[in-house]
């Protein structure tokens, strides 16, 4: 096996545009980043303090410091469950663009504000619009991706986000000593950027073939296929993708119209509980921890908050390139175990230093292993969380179950961001754990290590359409890396047709295969006579 990640032999057309095209829409989690980055660094401006507190006090509450951080979480949470209506009324293309016009209202009202209330309502609809978006951009990037590169080009959505972290880090850093509105309003007008690239992108790329197919519209799903894929509409290999999406769409079709009650029936709910709770435990690993609240917690224990945020940020960029080569080298299985291990060990660490010792070493060896957590997440959890759950679910039930999975992290991030100020800060009514939190992470990592064993199953070098085959035919996922896919969705379209409704994959399989069997001994018996 190679070192370089190469398109397989024999398999028409350029990859490039796809993959290309795929990279761009990754753009949408530098929003989502960035938002998250600056957030930490301007809650700790000395001028942010006094001109936000309210009444007499020069600094924010531990209270009002949770809800400004965990209203954005908030937002995503609705967000992410709006995304499957807008997703399959609008399209993947148009769904983006309007996301992002909830998103820029949301940086209006923040950019604006001179007090709480506008601010929080700014930040809850720059969440809505985060959270419409985080779930439509796998989506679209699953839909659009050749299947021998599929997990680099989702993984990517992943180091867009760590990239919005880093530019926010810089940002901040460049503006937290001044002593006007510019220390937080140019930090978060910089967002309107984003916004503007992302819109201006999205008007020039076509709408994914899948979508067409689900809305009816074949000819443009040839269109959209053939420029994805630099193929003419009448290549012959390009007619086999489209008829073979055509023909699981028409089988998934024939056992009744999508509902959200069939997200969680037959394999489709294994398949639902394990998105939700990979991206659930993508949260709990702790790594929302240090980019919400890093600044404060590293001043807390002092060490220098910006310059520390600066160097986690750019550990976390830096590392995720390497995961967007492993995903697909190693597949999804091995790398998420090799993370969630590598985590655990580096977060009990962490605790263990922050407890026993104090002093300078202390603080060293603390951010060093800070630094390599950041390296096994941004290696595996990170991209790979968005990868599976872009991979997991059929065309049907597609758009719902992604926007439930994604919802499920924006719950969780919602969950931790409101609650952290309270278990972490000393005071009344506060648990006052400091660094003893990273032992709830460390245990959480812990767990990872066996939801990864049992429940993930993997997918790599898989299309789309043959991850159905796999969990119909894999009842257990360790024994699903030696799967090799026989069904063709076209045969199985016409033995569903003879008398099919009701019937299992397999029965489906078994009847295609008896017709092809006929069909051959047909076509030889035919050739003897003459």
């Amino acid at each position: 096996m190679g070192i370089m990640l190469k398109k397989p032999e024999g398999v028409a057309g350029s990859a490039w545009p796809a993959i290309l095209i795929g990279l761009f829409v990754a753009f949408g989690g530098v929003l989502f980043g960035y938002d998250t980055g600056t957030i930490g660094g301007i809650l700790e401006m000395p001028y942010w303090q006094r001109l936000f507190a309210k009444g007499n006090h020069t600094n924010i509450t531990s209270s009002e410091k949770s809800l400004i951080v965990s209203i954005l979480s908030a937002g995503t949470f609705f967000g992410a469950l709006l995304a499957s209506p807008m997703g399959d009324l609008t399209g993947r293309r148009w769904g983006l663009i309007y996301s992002t016009f909830v998103f820029t209202f949301g940086v209006i009202l923040q950019t604006a504000a001179t007090a709480q209330p506008m601010f929080i309502a700014g930040r809850f609809f720059a969440g809505l619009g985060v959270g419409l978006i985080s779930a439509l951009i796998p989506l679209y990037q699953s839909e659009t991706s050749p299947k021998w590169i599929r997990g680099t080009v989702v993984g990517a959505y992943q180091l867009a986000i760590t990239i919005g972290l880093l530019i926010a880090a810089i940002v901040n850093n460049s503006t937290s000593n001044r002593n006007d509105t510019g220390c937080y309003r140019i930090p978060i007008a910089v967002q309107f950027a984003w916004g503007l690239i992302l819109v201006g992108g999205m008007l020039l790329l076509p709408e994914t073939p899948r979508y067409l197919i689900k809305r009816g519209r074949p000819e443009d799903a040839a269109r959209s296929l053939s420029r994805l894929r630099r193929l003419d509409v009448t290549h012959p290999a390009l007619i086999e993708e489209l008829a073979e999406i055509e023909a699981n769409h028409q089988y998934e079709l024939s056992l009744g119209k999508a509902t959200y009650l069939d997200t969680v029936r037959g394999t489709l709910g294994k398949r639902l509980a394990t998105g939700c709770l990979l991206q659930a435990l993508q949260q709990l690993t702790g790594v929302n921890f240090i980019f919400y609240y890093g600044p404060n917690f590293f001043k807390s224990v002092g060490i220098k908050p910006f310059t520390t945020n600066l160097i986690t940020n750019i550990v976390n960029v830096v590392s995720t390139f390497p995961g967007l080569y492993m995903v697909e080298k190693w597949g999804r299985r091995p790398l998420l175990l090799f993370g969630a291990i590598g985590m655990c060990i580096c977060q009990f660490i962490v605790a263990a230093v922050g407890t026993a010792a104090t002093g300078s070493s202390a603080q060293k060896a603390m951010i060093a292993f800070v630094c390599i957590y950041i390296f096994f997440f941004a290696c595996s959890w990170g991209p790979v969380a968005w990868v599976v759950t872009g991979e997991l679910f059929p065309l049907k039930v597609r758009a719902k179950s992604l926007s439930m999975t994604t919802a499920t992290n924006w719950l969780l991030n919602f969950a931790i961001a409101f609650s952290t100020p309270y278990i972490v800060d000393t005071g009344p009514g506060k648990a006052g754990l400091g660094p003893k939190v990273f032992f709830i992470w460390g245990s959480c990592c812990f767990v990872c290590i066996a939801f990864v064993w049992f429940l993930i199953y993997e997918t790599k070098g898989l299309s789309l359409e043959q991850v159905d085959e796999l969990y119909s035919k894999v009842g257990k996922a360790w024994q699903s890396k030696g799967f090799v896919p026989t069904v063709s969705f076209q045969e199985v379209r016409d033995a569903a047709g003879i008398n099919g409704r009701g019937q299992s994959l397999a029965d489906l399989e078994a009847t295609a295969y008896r017709k092809r069997s006929i069909t051959h001994e047909g076509e030889v018996l035919g050739h003897e006579k003459m």
